[in-house]
């Protein structure tokens, strides 16, 4: 398998993600792409220039998505007989027509806004062709751009909505009429244009675009340059590498897929280089860019929605998500190290590292804009929308600066230096809408489900998971975990988690409390948001997977499972939060016990690490892994063995030297025997 054909198989992939299949023709590229900077521009607008009310907004959002999509996308990117319909080499005229229907339909609220106020559950005839046209074409776009399953869980929901009166008794629901569904759904705040389109068209945009706008300028090579300088000569020096690099670039980047192809592109060659086999190299990668999504202060578009379900500042979200997200890219790295222990590997030749200082003044540029992202939000305490906007500008000032005095320097035009930066920002705004049209669509689908919920479903679906999870809040954590691993498999992290949260939320906090377990809110959402971001590479489905894969030559089902076991380690975080609420910071003020709770929780994860690697200073005695595990629990949470010994909750943290004695114990132990096998 040549190199050219992995790399080409990956950016297939990826081109497949991002919608950049009708690009053949020059036509049909300045259309799309003019639309797709007309998006850009008016979400630009939104925060300090443009005043709108919630619903022309989110209506406005949705109509730019379904017209790219209608005109990106082709019906299936199989060839078949009837060109005109499944044409990828251009747009078919049939394309035009249901972009120009979907972009009525989805306007239809904005057009007759005071009608359908006024009659606010009394759709008429109009109303109602509208709103089916509507829900027909978001629902087919969302299969081209997203695929099946999200829509065909609407559908089903939809099939209850209707079907309920006539099912047997213990799922039995009194059913809706056509016009309360319509009226739900289509014309009101309550389906479609709900809460997670409003988070789409209000604030995930102007991230994505800023996560754009620096891949384009560079930002994602120079982060994996800086990883390499930084940490390539040591022991498994790529694959450390591969873990900062990942973990920087999910400061910008949205997409997993997106993240392996960006760095993967680099690191896997070279940890292969080193001496991991192709499987253990994509892994790694597929590991590190998954987790990309759980990196504070951006996170992914779930994080801004659970802000707004949960009425909180975004940044009670990042700090909350803060821990967790670190303890598991802490843990990824620990893994590297062992894998390279394992197999005696070292680093990259020194003379193969670039000077860590040069990188690091070459690209200073591109943490500009990020320095005055995380000083608006945390410092000025502006909302996220208006940070991100201050960021783009930034970002945009502080690259045309630097092209300007290049120019100079190198006495050639200040004017067409200027325009060059232009040209680029214009393709990063391309970019940015493109990686938006996934978000946009599962969201306003994943509104129908929301919908239906609201209509009264949701107390019949919570009895439903109650009755499966036999009252009991272990099986139930382990039956949304693995519902949202199987469900993501097919459905984007946003759209998981807006459906599992829409289920299960409630029955956790409710189970919770029937046990005496106070769960906060927040790591109840967060935990539906850490297994909605894990399925992205779990096999058979995962397509993080298949694009590292494609890079490094390595079967693509081996590649997800090596990839999974990998991610157990941030699989059982979660759990450790739910019981564990200092792991996301709730009811601890001060940096001292914060701190304190992180190191403890870092050292939990490596001890659990070792447990699931079969590795510590050598390979693991049976025996040694259950004390593993022990040690593991007692630095996750004390809370629990201080009420087992009857000790004051106060007093938890006192048993944190009892868990790393137990750590400790184990090292001193295989210190031991390999000094005696020497």
């Amino acid at each position: 398998m040549s190199k050219e054909w992995e790399n080409e198989t990956a950016e297939e992939l990826l081109k497949e993600e991002l919608g950049l299949i009708r690009d053949k023709r020059p036509i049909d590229r300045i259309l799309f792409g003019t639309i797709a900077v007309l998006w850009a521009l008016f979400q630009l607008a939104l925060p300090r220039l443009v005043v709108l009310d919630s619903v022309t907004v989110r209506a406005i959002h949705l109509a730019f998505a379904v017209a790219l999509v209608y005109l990106g996308y082709p019906i299936s990117k199989h060839k078949r007989r009837i060109k005109f319909l499944h044409a990828v080499d251009r747009i078919p005229i049939i394309d035009f027509f249901l972009a120009a229907a979907a972009v009525t339909a989805v306007l239809y609220v904005v057009f007759d806004y005071e009608g359908i106020a006024s009659r606010a559950g009394r759709p008429i005839g109009r109303d109602l062709v509208f709103g089916f046209v509507m829900i027909l074409l978001v629902l087919e776009a969302s299969r081209r751009v997203i695929g099946m399953p999200l829509g065909t869980i609407a559908v089903l929901f939809t099939a209850y909505a209707f079907l309920g009166p006539y099912l047997p008794h213990f799922i039995a629901y009194r059913g809706v009429s056509v016009s309360k569904y319509l009226s739900q759904i289509a014309l009101s705040t309550e389906g479609i244009f709900g809460i997670p389109l409003d988070v789409s068209a209000n604030t995930v945009f102007l991230f994505v675009l800023l996560g754009a706008l620096l891949n384009r300028t560079g930002a994602g090579f120079y982060f994996n340059d800086l990883a390499i300088s930084l940490l390539g000569r040591y022991k498994g020096g790529p694959a450390k590498a591969s873990v900062v690099s990942s973990g920087l670039t999910g400061l910008v980047s949205g997409s997993s897929i997106a993240n392996v192809v960006t760095t993967g592109t680099f690191t896997i060659p070279l940890m292969k280089k080193v001496g991991y086999p192709g499987r253990i190299a994509a892994a790694t990668e597929v590991a590190a860019s998954t987790n990309g999504q759980l990196m504070p202060p951006i996170m992914g578009a779930a994080a801004f929605i659970i802000a707004e379900y949960l009425s909180l500042p975004y940044m009670e979200v990042v700090r909350a998500a803060a821990i967790p997200a670190f303890v598991s890219y802490f843990a990824l790295f620990y893994i590297t190290h062992l894998e390279a222990s394992k197999r005696g590997m070292e680093g990259l030749p020194k003379e193969e590292c670039p000077p860590f200082w040069t990188v690091l003044k070459g690209g200073f540029h591109n943490l500009i804009p990020l320095f005055v992202l995380l000083y608006e939000l945390m410092i000025m305490r502006h909302s996220p929308k208006l940070s991100a906007f201050t960021a783009i500008v930034t970002l945009f000032v502080v690259h045309l600066a630097r092209e300007i005095f290049l120019a100079v320097r190198k006495k050639e035009s200040p004017l067409k230096a200027s325009w060059a930066v232009v040209l680029l920002v214009g393709k990063g705004m391309i970019e940015g809408s493109r990686n938006m049209l996934t978000v946009a669509l599962a969201t306003a689908t994943a509104g129908i489900v929301v919908g239906i919920v609201n209509m009264g479903i949701g107390s019949m679906i919570v009895q439903v998971v109650e009755y499966m999870a036999m009252g009991n809040i272990f099986l139930l954590l382990f039956i949304t975990a693995v519902a949202s691993l199987i469900i993501g498999m097919g459905l984007p992290t946003t759209a998981t988690y807006i459906v599992m949260a829409s289920i299960t939320v409630p029955i956790i906090l409710q189970l919770g409390g029937g046990m005496g377990i106070i769960i906060p809110a927040i790591a109840a959402h967060l935990f539906c948001f850490y297994f909605g971001i894990l399925a992205d590479d779990t096999p058979p489905v995962g397509l993080a997977a298949y694009t590292a894969a494609a890079i490094a030559g390595s079967d693509a089902i081996k590649t997800g499972i090596q990839g999974f076991i990998y991610d157990l380690r941030t699989a059982v975080i979660p759990f450790m939060f739910i019981f564990n609420p200092d792991l996301v910071l709730q009811g601890v003020r001060g940096w001292p016990v914060s701190m304190l709770i992180f190191v403890m929780a870092i050292f939990g994860a490596f001890a659990f690490t070792n447990a699931v690697q079969g590795w510590f200073l050598r390979q693991n005695r049976w025996y040694e892994i259950p004390v593993l595990l022990l040690a593991s629990f007692i630095l996750f949470n004390p809370g629990f063995f201080a009420g087992l010994f009857g000790i004051a909750h106060e007093l938890r943290f006192m048993l944190y030297p009892a868990g790393l004695a137990v750590y400790a114990g184990v090292y001193l132990m295989q210190k031991v025997s390999l000094k005696a096998a020497v």
